[in-house]
């Protein structure tokens, strides 16, 4: 069946070859427009089949009218950790008054998590995903990190795996208290059997690569676990130069990563290192929000040539948040991109840094991954910063 979509007053497709879209600002965008969605046979997912001018809209089995409002691609949130149980609020609020992060209350969501049953947690995460949903985002990726041994790692990504594709394993988040001191055997532990086990149920290996956090893992802890992914068949992502100037950038880069995330501390070296390579550099604003923490620089890893994406990294410690539409004011206010930029980050650049084509943007062949935003211009999305304006768009 052929769904048309009309009524769209500014048809947001982030499709740079679109012709006769406005590409002044990247976005190929299509005033007064429509859309036709459908499956091409009966197993395959709902696609986009048409774009163009309202006036030339072919006929369809259904059709409904959007009243003037825009249309985007579903956001694509590249970073979250939404398998978890427990509170930390208390630490966001010790943070406000002054507290500085440092990556140790992530133990507390380890022993959390472990009392909770399956069933729990899957509640949990359906809540978590369908929060995500009523807010535009249509794809997320999703890290283990909260078991840290070998059962409840794999149980983390299974759990995962029923409402994503796109798992990372990320069995070196910290180093737990039972291996203090035998910090090397338990990067063997993660590079080898843990890993084994992992990897049918994850896409993505990443590593907290953070010399900075006595809980987190220097350089070469890093290269052993990502080069142990890469043999599994894992694609690598790293989180870096989050608390400090690190080794995490120029690792990811030199392997290959897909993206290197946070960003937070950058040297003239790796912003060059960055934009002479595919990796991508994925900001994550609520982080800098909710630990009162510098911002990364956005404007400058642009204007450098660095593909840059934002995503919520929503987690109980440092961003609780799953606001695409927050995270993109964050980006316009405090990390210098043009609204443009900051969209363009939370769908097409977002879908690059999982290597995937076939989200983040509007494009014929797509899937019909859409939000709608109930105002005429996508614009509106930072500008009226804390109100619920986006949501997917059913179809």
């Amino acid at each position: 069946m052929a769904i048309l979509i009309t009524g769209i007053s500014e048809l947001i497709t982030c499709d740079h070859t679109l012709d006769g879209a406005d590409q002044n600002d990247g976005l190929g965008i299509v005033r007064d427009a429509a859309v036709v969605v459908g499956s091409t046979h009966e197993d395959a997912p709902t696609s986009v089949l048409w774009i163009g001018a309202a006036s030339d809209a072919p006929e369809a089995d259904w059709s409904f009218d959007l009243g003037g409002q825009a249309v985007l691609p579903g956001f694509v949130d590249s970073h979250s950790h939404l398998v978890y149980a427990g509170d930390r609020s208390a630490e966001f609020a010790a943070r406000m008054m002054g507290q500085r992060y440092d990556g140790g209350g992530i133990l507390t969501t380890v022993e959390a998590t472990g009392f909770a049953t399956d069933g729990e947690l899957r509640a949990l995460l359906t809540a978590r995903i369908d929060e995500m949903h009523s807010q535009g985002t249509t794809t997320v990726e999703i890290k283990s990190g909260y078991g840290l041994d070998l059962e409840e790692e794999v149980r983390h990504l299974r759990l995962a795996r029923e409402v994503t594709e796109e798992t990372t394993f990320l069995g070196a988040h910290v180093v737990p208290p039972d291996y203090r001191d035998d910090r090397a055997g338990y990067v063997d532990l993660v590079a080898g059997p843990m890993m084994d086990a992992a990897a049918p149920y994850a896409r993505w290996v990443d590593v907290f690569c953070e010399p900075h956090s006595p809980h987190a893992f220097d350089g070469e802890e890093a290269r052993l676990i990502l080069t142990a992914g890469a043999d599994a068949g894992l694609g690598l992502r790293v989180h870096g130069n989050q608390l400090g100037p690190g080794p995490g950038v120029q690792l990811a880069v030199e392997l290959g990563a897909a993206s290197v995330d946070h960003c937070t501390f950058l040297s003239d070296t790796d912003i060059d290192a960055l934009a002479g390579s595919p990796t991508v550099a994925t900001l994550l604003p609520g982080v800098e929000f909710s630990t009162r923490s510098p911002y990364p620089d956005a404007r400058r890893l642009i204007d450098a040539g660095v593909s840059v994406a934002i995503a919520t990294d929503c987690n109980p410690g440092t961003c609780n948040s799953s606001s695409m539409p927050l995270m993109i004011a964050l980006a316009v206010r405090e990390m210098g991109m043009t609204p443009a930029e900051a969209v363009r980050a939370a769908t097409v650049v977002a879908a690059r840094s999982l290597q995937r084509t076939d989200i983040g943007v509007v494009q014929v062949g797509a899937r019909a991954d859409l939000a709608v935003v109930s105002a005429p211009s996508y614009l509106h999305i930072p500008y009226r910063v804390g109100v619920p304006i986006v949501k997917t768009l059913q179809v």
